[in-house]
C-alpha cells in the first residue's frame, strides 16, 4: 500500500512538509503503509492563517451553495470507499466491515447529514416582550431573534479509533454553520483523513477552508491548539490531554468542544434480559478492540445474577475470533500500536495484583507473532476502589463488581471522575427509567448500546464539555447572537 508520501492540505494547495515524514504502521502485521507528512509549527500557523482569510467568503456564502459542496463530497466519499476502507483497515487495523461500515460509510453519511444541517433555520424567534418607559427609553414591545452565526476558525483534533467517522463528525457540521477549519488528524492513522480532504477537493471547497496539517510530534498538535487565528478547538481524545488543551484555550478565551475519556457502567440487575446484556457488553471485547470511550466496560450486576452473567461472559469472549482483521470471520483485531497493547497488558496485571480474578484473557495470544494484539479479557472479584475499575483503560477489559440494591447500584455507578455513557439493563421499564435519570452521564442506553444519531451526545465530568451530534453539531460549532428592535 505504500505509495507516494502524503502531502499537506494548506490554503487549497497539497504542501510539503517542512519537517519529512514518518512511517505509519499497520498494527495486524506491523508493516509501513504509507508515509505521513510531519508539519512544522509555521506550517500550522499558516493553515490557520489560510482559515482565516477565507472565512469572510465562506461564512457569507448562501447554505444551499455549502450544502451543496457537502453533498458532492459525501457522493465522492461513497464511490471511492472500497479504497478508502483498505487504508482506514492497514493504518487503524478495524476488522473490514468495520472499516466499510462504520468508518467509510458512516463518515459520508455524516457529510450528507450536514449538507441538510446547512439548510436547518439559523433564526429563532423570541416572544416579545413589553417594556415601561425608563431609563433605557420609551415604553413598547420589543421583537428579538436568536441568530446562530459561525464560530470563526476551528481546530478538530482527531481520535485514532475512527479515522472517518470522528473527523467527518467535526468537519462537516463546522463546514455546515460556515466555519473554516484546519484538521489535525490523530498521529497514528492521519493517511484516511487527507483523503477525505482530497474528496472535499474535488466536490469544489474554495481554498483555505478546510486545511489539514499532521505530525506525530506534540508541537504540531500545540499549534494548532494556540494559533492566534483559531477561534475554538473541538477535540477528542484523552481527558489529560483535554485539560491541557482547556489551559491553552482558557488564555484566549477560544470556544471548546472536548470528547473526552469514558469509563462506562453498565448496571445490569436480576430481572435483565442477560443475552441482551451479554451482547451489549460484548462490545467492549470486539468493536474497535475495546478502543471506545463510550465502551460499558465497567459492569455492575445484581448479586442474584452475578455468577451467571459472568459465565455467559466468558462464554462469549471465548467464542470471539482474534486476528488479522482483513481474515473473514475476524471479530477482534489489533489494538493501535505496541504501546498501546503494553498499556492494556500492564492494567491486566495491575488487576491481578489488585486481586482480580482474571476469568478469560490475560495473556498475549500470540506472543510470538506479528500485529499488536489483546485478547478479551475479564475481571472479577473487582472492588471499587481498584485503579481497573477506576480508570480507562481502552482496550478489550471488562471489569465486573456485584453490588446488592438499586441505590447501591447507582452509587457505584456515580462513584466515578468520568460520565459519558452509562447503560442499564433491566426487565422492569419504570425501573430503568427511573434509574437512568439519576445516572451522571451524558447519555444512558435503556437495554441496548445502540445510539440514536440525532440525540445530543457528549460528557459530564471529566468526560467533556458541550454536546455534538445531529443538530446539537450545528449548534455547537456556532455563537448565539441576539437581535432586538422596537414593534
Amino acid at each position: 500500500m505504500n505509495g507516494s508520501p502524503q502531502r499537506l492540505y494548506i490554503g487549497g494547495e497539497w504542501t510539503e512538509p517542512a519537517a519529512g515524514h514518518y512511517e505509519v504502521t499497520d498494527p495486524a502485521t506491523e508493516e509501513t503503509v504509507g508515509l505521513a507528512p510531519e508539519a512544522s509549527r509555521a506550517q500550522v500557523y499558516e493553515a490557520a492563517t489560510a482559515a482565516r482569510d477565507a472565512f469572510a467568503s465562506w461564512s457569507r456564502t448562501r447554505p444551499e451553495e455549502r450544502a451543496a459542496i457537502l453533498d458532492r463530497a459525501a457522493g465522492l466519499m461513497q464511490r471511492d470507499l472500497a479504497a478508502h476502507a483498505a487504508v482506514a483497515q492497514a493504518e487503524s487495523g478495524a476488522t473490514t466491515a468495520t472499516a466499510r461500515g462504520m468508518q467509510v460509510a458512516v463518515g459520508a453519511a455524516r457529510f450528507r447529514r450536514y449538507a441538510k444541517g446547512a439548510l436547518e433555520p439559523a433564526e429563532e424567534a423570541v416572544a416579545p416582550q413589553i417594556n415601561e418607559a425608563g431609563p433605557m427609553g420609551r415604553a413598547g414591545i420589543f421583537g428579538a431573534l436568536a441568530v446562530r452565526q459561525p464560530v470563526g476558525v476551528v481546530t478538530c483534533i482527531t481520535s485514532y479509533n475512527n479515522p472517518w467517522a470522528n473527523p467527518a463528525g467535526k468537519i462537516a457540521p463546522a463546514l455546515a454553520m460556515g466555519n473554516t477549519v484546519v484538521v489535525k488528524p490523530a498521529p497514528q492513522d492521519p493517511l484516511s483523513v487527507y483523503r477525505m480532504a482530497a474528496a472535499l477537493a474535488e466536490a469544489g471547497v474554495p481554498a483555505g477552508v478546510v486545511n489539514v496539517v499532521g505530525g506525530a510530534a506534540p508541537g504540531v498538535g500545540e499549534a494548532a491548539v494556540d494559533a492566534p487565528d483559531v477561534d475554538m478547538v473541538s477535540f477528542t481524545g484523552s481527558t489529560a490531554v483535554g485539560q491541557r488543551i482547556a489551559e491553552v484555550c482558557g488564555r484566549s478565551m477560544k470556544r471548546q468542544l472536548m470528547e473526552l475519556g469514558g469509563k462506562g457502567a453498565a448496571l445490569v440487575f436480576d430481572d435483565a434480559d442477560l443475552d441482551s446484556a451479554v451482547a451489549g457488553i460484548g462490545t467492549t471485547f470486539s468493536f474497535y478492540s475495546g478502543q471506545i470511550c463510550t465502551a460499558p466496560t465497567r459492569v455492575l450486576v445484581q448479586r442474584g445474577v452475578h455468577d451467571a452473567l459472568i459465565d455467559r461472559l466468558a462464554r462469549y469472549a471465548g467464542h470471539l475470533k482474534v486476528g488479522d482483521p482483513a481474515v473473514k470471520g475476524t471479530v477482534v483485531g489489533p489494538v493501535i500500536s505496541a504501546a498501546h497493547r503494553d498499556r492494556v497488558e500492564s492494567y491486566v496485571e495491575l488487576g491481578r495484583k489488585e486481586g482480580a480474578r482474571v476469568v478469560t484473557g490475560g495473556d498475549r495470544p500470540d506472543p510470538t507473532g506479528t500485529g499488536f494484539y489483546v485478547a478479551p479479557t475479564l475481571l472479577a472479584d473487582c472492588t471499587p476502589e481498584m485503579r481497573v475499575v477506576r480508570e480507562e483503560i481502552f482496550g478489550p477489559v471488562v471489569a465486573v463488581v456485584p453490588f446488592d440494591d438499586e441505590e447501591e447500584g447507582i452509587a457505584l455507578a456515580n462513584d466515578s471522575d468520568y460520565g459519558l455513557i452509562d447503560y442499564v439493563w433491566s426487565g422492569d421499564v419504570a425501573r430503568a427509567f427511573r434509574v437512568a435519570r439519576r445516572l451522571r452521564a451524558g447519555g444512558v442506553g435503556v437495554n441496548t448500546v445502540g445510539r440514536n444519531m440525532e440525540a445530543p451526545f457528549g460528557g459530564f465530568k471529566r468526560s467533556g464539555v458541550g454536546r455534538d451530534v445531529g443538530s446539537y453539531a450545528l449548534h455547537a460549532y456556532s455563537e448565539l447572537q441576539a437581535i432586538v428592535w422596537p414593534g
